[in-house]
């Protein structure tokens, strides 16, 4: 079969040509924005892409067009499908189809943590003999790749097909489908990690998104596993609408049933319902990693994993590229890369590198830099936030370039702590005059941030005597 897949180069769409190529498809694609690093992957698998949206791809004839949410209705390769009566589907509804069925699936939701702790599941079965299949919003470094089709064995529970790990987005699946892409993968295991507000341009509030939520629950057969995080109010209301499945929790606390963590983030006991059933050492920080673990070993369990053989694997779990990545040292200043965006996972993020380098006011200086530029911060919705999420930083600079709301306003309570900047280039010179040696530069952004880390370590380089 012929494939032609419209916004192949977004990390869902790219990870769904790679499976299809890897399952013998012929695959092309088109995008906006045809740049590396993902051109190059998805090229280096036989991909041939092309740049726009312009109708002359219809010569390619392809057996099937499957369209990603980035494409809208008046966009004239779509108008062009549409007008001539071709087939098309979304990537959700294709990747069900075609790779999930028949398959133990393993689902991951939540607001926060969905790729690390996808990654996380997926590189547990990997170690202990289970070869999962796997689509993930991001590149697992155990792995290298952000999506394979697998070839293991059967999962124990109930005697089901081989495992697949999937990263389950509550973002919408695509224009003429405007369900939660999750509400296609029907997983036998279910993690819910949170559920905050987000996505505000398509969810009003965060009961819609709860809504979503009770729709996935209403795939997972009786015979199923729910791992839901003990701690968020929002899963409740989601539970009580209708649970159909057996329910394990995590970051349970005191003598509540369900798994906990006992010790710190980088080295801590496993137990299940007061047992203790393995221990995690390892470089990762933060105790919202410490809960994505707890949530990864408790899926594992449900796919035949063993705890004490889940904790060990993690031991060698590696993070996934732009979570707390070290991205360089110059002038005796360490630059990190993050993926985080929403205010919480802000503020977890800074709260796992504080606890690293050592109190605020005492150890060394954390300086954010970040820039609001998911669709839902864009909106200014969650401004009011930003100064909670920020209050482990020494200092803070924001990029407020394209904002439809005053950044300076809304960071106005941090004082002179908080720095605004309407460029890139702007942006770099503040931080760079800031910036001491001994200092932690975090930059955070769900985008390239226009290059910045490099600017940066550019920059401290030119300074080092």
């Amino acid at each position: 079969m012929h494939l032609h897949i419209l916004g192949i180069c977004g990390t869902f769409m790219g990870g769904l040509a790679v499976l299809a190529r890897e399952a013998g498809h012929r695959v092309t694609g088109c995008d906006a924005g045809v740049y590396p690093p993902m051109s190059e992957q998805l090229r280096a698998q036989g991909i041939e892409l092309v740049e726009g949206w312009g109708v002359e791809q219809l010569a390619l004839k392809p057996d099937l067009y499957v369209v990603g949410n980035v494409v809208s209705r008046g966009n004239p390769l779509i108008e062009a499908i549409l007008d001539a009566a071709l087939p098309y589907t979304s990537g959700p509804q294709w990747l069900a189809e075609h790779v999930l069925q028949g398959r133990h699936v393993l689902a991951v939701a939540g607001t926060h943590g969905k790729t690390t702790t996808t990654s996380m599941l997926a590189w547990i079965l990997e170690a202990c003999g289970h070869a999962p299949g796997f689509l993930v919003g991001g590149v697992p470094q155990n792995f290298g790749v952000s999506a394979r089709l697998g070839n293991g064995k059967a999962a124990a529970s109930g005697g089901v097909g081989p495992a697949f790990v999937i990263e389950a987005d509550e973002y919408d699946t695509a224009f003429f489908d405007k369900r939660s892409k999750f509400v296609h993968y029907r997983p036998r295991t279910a993690v819910l990690n949170n559920l905050e507000h987000d996505h505000a341009d398509i969810f009003p509030d965060l009961a819609a998104i709860e809504t979503q939520f009770h729709h996935l629950l209403r795939t997972v057969p009786a015979s199923g596993r729910l791992v839901v995080n003990a701690r968020e109010d929002s899963l409740v209301r989601v539970l009580e609408r209708g649970c159909w499945s057996e329910v394990v929790r995590f970051g349970v606390r005191g003598d509540v049933p369900g798994w906990r963590a006992r010790g710190e983030p980088h080295a801590f006991d496993v137990l299940k319902s007061g047992v203790k059933v393995g221990r995690v050492e390892w470089s990762l920080l933060g105790e919202h990693n410490q809960l994505n673990a707890l949530a990864a070993i408790a899926a594992a369990e449900h796919a035949g994993v063993a705890p004490a053989e889940a904790t060990a694997a993690l031991a060698d779990f590696a993070n996934v590229k732009r979570r707390l990545e070290l991205r360089g040292e110059a002038a005796g200043v360490k630059v990190y890369d993050d993926f985080a965006h929403h205010p919480t996972a802000i503020r977890t993020t800074l709260d796992g590198l504080r606890r690293k380098v050592g109190p605020l006011g005492e150890g060394p200086r954390i300086l954010a830099v970040f820039e609001p530029r998911s669709n839902t911060m864009k909106l200014g919705s969650m401004k009011a936030q930003l100064p909670w999420a920020l209050e482990e930083a020494d200092l803070a600079f924001c990029h407020a370039g394209g904002l439809g709301w005053d950044a300076a306003e809304a960071l106005a309570p941090m004082g002179p702590r908080a720095t605004v900047a309407d460029t890139i280039d702007g942006l770099v010179q503040r931080v760079l005059k800031a910036a001491q040696p001994g200092d932690h530069l975090l930059c955070m952004s769900n985008g390239g941030f226009g290059g910045i880390h490099g600017k940066l370590l550019d920059g401290l380089a030119r300074r080092a005597p």
